[in-house]
């Protein structure tokens, strides 16, 4: 476990804006690890779990998840940093913080050399504890002979996290029956990104102008960069402040993801975090949320994964015996997801920069190994009652506009049209 930051409860002032609240600064300082966002490590070791109503038992889970936590996407993301600090070591440019840096980022790439992008052993934990959450929840579903499907994108490490979970679920009860694929075949609903969608997000008239001028009063490197480098000489010709300030933040961000039990908050002040933190939740919501000016372009990505939840739900539930449904994508698979299916506090549509933490918080929607998780519930000495769903995001019990006298619980009849008329347009 890392160290529980003194920095976090310093320098924390200001909250959000008065809108159905995502987060507040207070709230996301309060760990300093959630300023990483998508790097944020899956923080649930416990799953919410309402008791089913008398008579009702679980048959099916239908399930979405991100792998699991991961090193940063490329060794080069380290390596930048690391070769600018030994340049000005060479040139004898660091201060003594300067050089405690530079063997501490050393000390850090010992683990990460040549596995960027790779599922760390703390993704394959995430995955197995999840299992197996999942499995002491619903063993009427995972049962002796239950058939599983389990699905994944060509990602080796949403592979591999596939692999974690099911062998996790394997060990529990060697009797299930896990069918495991990775295929281009199931990339249209696994990670499903239109043209259209992709268009207006390249297009620079939409969000990256206002974009810039965001990221670009929110990067104040210039307390970091004089805390690390000596010589002004060597940093107006060598160093570009800004982007060494956005490299040592990925690097801060994403050592809880690793095994290595360095730190690198204490270069940062809590604004400094929360600032850079703005700027990559604003990244997300723009181009996979329901940011206002795109008009359901972006979330409707996950019109074929949402399609393929209901076809599957109601092909379980044909079958009329125990089954599962696991599925292994990315975060910008499952900002879509929760938004289109208007899960409570996913879904909030805005314009205003300044309001996006407050309507969006990446860091809760969409942790490594963040998921959704449906279970479907039957009456098997009543199957004329209806057939009852819950859904979770990381294994919290989430509400949806849709009428119920039983939450978390809801007629698989109702959610069933209310989805139809959110992919049909209605």
């Amino acid at each position: 476990m890392k160290l529980n930051h003194l920095l976090s409860l310093l320098l924390i002032g200001g909250t959000a804006l008065s809108l159905p609240a995502q987060s507040t600064k207070e709230e996301t300082l309060s760990d300093l690890n959630r300023t990483g966002g998508v790097y944020y490590a899956y923080p649930v070791t416990e799953s919410h779990n309402t008791p089913a109503p008398k008579g009702y038992e679980p048959f099916y889970v239908s399930h979405y998840g991100r792998h699991g936590s991961r090193y940063l996407i490329s060794d080069s993301d380290y390596r930048s940093v690391a070769d600018k600090l030994h340049e000005a070591d060479r040139a004898g440019a660091l201060t003594p913080l300067g050089r405690d840096v530079m063997q501490r980022v050393d000390s850090v790439m010992v683990e990460t050399s040549l596995r960027g992008g790779d599922l760390s052993p703390l993704g394959v934990r995430q995955h197995r504890d999840i299992a197996e959450r999942m499995y002491r929840a619903y063993p009427q579903v995972f049962r002796d002979g239950t058939d599983i499907s389990a699905r994944s994108t060509l990602v080796v490490r949403c592979v591999l996290s596939m692999d974690a979970f099911c062998e996790r679920l394997k060990e529990l009860n060697p009797k299930l029956d896990i069918t495991r694929e990775s295929s281009q075949r199931y990339m249209g609903y696994l990670c499903h990104h239109s043209d259209e969608s992709n268009a207006w997000r390249d297009d620079p008239r939409n969000f990256k102008e206002e974009y810039r001028k965001f990221e670009q009063s929110h990067t104040n490197p210039d307390r970091l960069v004089a805390s690390i480098f000596s010589d002004p000489k060597f940093v107006a010709r060598n160093v570009n402040p800004h982007d060494f300030m956005w490299g040592l933040y990925w690097i801060a961000s994403g050592m809880q993801d690793i095994e290595t039990e360095l730190d690198f908050y204490d270069l940062f002040t809590a604004d400094e975090l929360y600032d850079l933190y703005q700027c990559f939740n604003y990244r997300f919501y723009a181009s996979d949320g329901n940011y206002a000016p795109a008009e359901g372009l972006l979330i409707n990505n996950a019109a074929p994964l949402l399609q393929n939840i209901i076809d599957s739900a109601d092909a379980a539930i044909a079958a009329g015996k125990p089954t599962a449904t696991l599925r292994f994508g990315h975060d910008g698979n499952v900002i879509p997801l929760v938004a289109l299916m208007h899960l409570e506090d996913c879904d909030i549509s805005v314009e205003n920069p300044d309001e996006f933490d407050s309507a969006f918080s990446v860091w809760k929607i969409a942790p490594m190994a963040c998921n959704v998780q449906l279970i479907f519930f039957r009456d098997a000495k009543h199957p004329e009652k209806d057939i009852l769903v819950k859904i979770m995001l990381n294994e919290e019990e989430k509400r949806i506009p849709v009428e119920t006298d039983s939450f978390p619980f809801y007629r698989w009849s109702d959610v069933k049209d209310y989805y139809g008329k959110v992919l049909s347009g209605k």
